[in-house]
């Protein structure tokens, strides 16, 4: 896959995780479809596709023509189909390469067009394969209710969710406009509470937040990458911005969503070189390269965290790895795998895993996310006391901070770090291009 081609890749925001798309999906997606359209001809579909294209040519260390055959004569209906595609791909012990059943990839491709429906919480599975929150989304009926990163789900509406998969988790909290649904979690492995929250669509912007924290240092927080505008609102941002002399770039939380998006805001900051690197099952390596033509060159700190994932990632990625900006905060999420979304017939669909993405100095960050230069790890008292993500206020469920107030102890350490790299203010002689006077005795 050339540069170019890796700009046209697509990522989607689903409540389970986000997932980078291969460009080649979209013709997979509208040839599938219009194939054999029986539950043998669906789950053969799969079958071949995952054959063809999964990241890992040993599949996990099983014969994969095993699978070939082992339902014959036996899908009768395509509720049969999608059951036996789930086990399938479930013997691939691949988290992300999963299928979708119609209701669900209808959900996902209204995420990619921004037309979301629901609380706007996002979620994905932790190392235990609990679910868990990544984040809530900016001015949804989750952030509102006080949801926080790492809340752990145990029931959906009195239904328990252990052994569920974040993505059955996810279709079980989605629901029209105006119904509630009601969540019980678990905070700090401690019950917590239930809360009922009222549905609601979910309008989706990427950057919410542009501030002046002085009149110095500029600040903006980037919540999503899903919106097909990213780029734009960053330079936006910058423009509002004007004034300050360096720029705190906030990815806390922030899931991912479209690695268009992640080109083209990497492309505001970049002089020069990688992006971001692809490789195969063919362990074939290909690169994204860097415009060179930045909109913005003054000093950039980039805040991250374990909700940072995907597109965050690769972004972030970028900007250090090509000595463009620092990070501070903690290590992100670790998703380094790159999927490709399929629609298949009858409106059902199939992601599957196709390659894994380098950092531009080569690093796979996959389960081990990236450490940031300066860490500054966050306890539940930190929270409690309204030294968190500005945005989490434990006070809620109306958030009454702001980041301004740096009470924010990982925003605190970014406008240290920051205000060390600004160059010492220009004198009036250096504005007016003069020199000192010379004084004689």
């Amino acid at each position: 896959m050339r540069a170019m081609q890796i700009r046209r890749c697509l990522s989607v925001l689903i409540s389970l995780s986000t997932i980078l798309v291969h460009p080649a999906s979209l013709a997979m997606a509208t040839d599938t479809a219009s194939k054999d359209a029986t539950p043998a001809g669906l789950y053969n579909q799969a079958w071949t596709m995952v054959r063809d294209t999964y990241y890992d040519p040993t599949y996990n260390g099983q014969d994969w023509n095993k699978w070939a055959h082992h339902y014959d004569g036996k899908l009768k209906t395509m509720d049969d189909a999608y059951k036996a595609t789930e086990t399938m791909l479930t013997s691939l012990n691949d988290q992300y390469t999963r299928f979708l059943q119609p209701a669900a990839f209808k959900d996902e491709t209204n995420a990619i067009s921004a037309k979301m429906f629901g609380i706007g919480l996002q979620i994905a599975p932790d190392q235990s394969q609990k679910t868990v929150v990544v984040a809530p989304m900016e001015g949804t009926p989750a952030e509102k209710a006080g949801f926080m990163p790492l809340d752990e789900i145990i029931e959906v509406d009195g239904k328990p969710t252990k052994g569920l998969s974040a993505s059955a988790v996810s279709q079980m909290i989605r629901g029209p406009v105006d119904t509630q649904v009601s969540l019980k979690i678990l905070r700090n492995g401690k019950e917590y509470k239930t809360i009922t929250l009222t549905r609601a669509e979910i309008h989706v912007k990427s950057v919410q937040t542009v501030k002046m924290l002085d009149s110095e240092i500029g600040y903006f927080r980037l919540s999503t990458f899903i919106s097909e505008t990213a780029g734009q609102e960053v330079r936006d941002a910058i423009s509002k911005l004007s004034p300050a002399r360096g720029i705190i770039f906030d990815l806390r939380g922030d899931p991912g969503g479209l690695v268009t998006n992640a080109l083209d805001v990497c492309n505001n900051f970049l002089f020069g070189g990688i992006i971001v690197s692809t490789v195969d099952r063919n362990s074939k390596i290909q690169s994204a390269f860097s415009q060179g033509h930045p909109f913005y060159t003054k000093p950039i700190i980039v805040l991250i965290n374990h909700g940072s994932a995907s597109a965050s990632e690769i972004t972030s990625g970028a900007l250090r790895d090509n000595q463009r900006a620092e990070l501070v905060g903690e290590t992100s999420f670790g998703k380094g795998l790159m999927q490709s979304v399929t629609k298949l017939p009858g409106g059902s669909g199939i992601h599957i895993t196709i390659a894994r993405y380098l950092t531009p100095n080569g690093t796979d960050i996959n389960k081990k996310g990236i450490k940031p230069d300066y860490e500054v790890k966050l306890t539940p008292d930190d929270y409690r006391q309204s030294k968190g993500p500005w945005w989490t206020d434990p006070g809620g469920p109306i958030v009454k901070r702001s980041p301004e107030d740096l009470k924010d102890i990982q925003l605190q350490k970014a406008v240290e770090v920051l205000r060390d790299k600004l160059d010492p203010k220009p004198t009036a002689f250096d504005e007016l291009k003069l020199q000192p006077p010379v004084i004689s005795f």
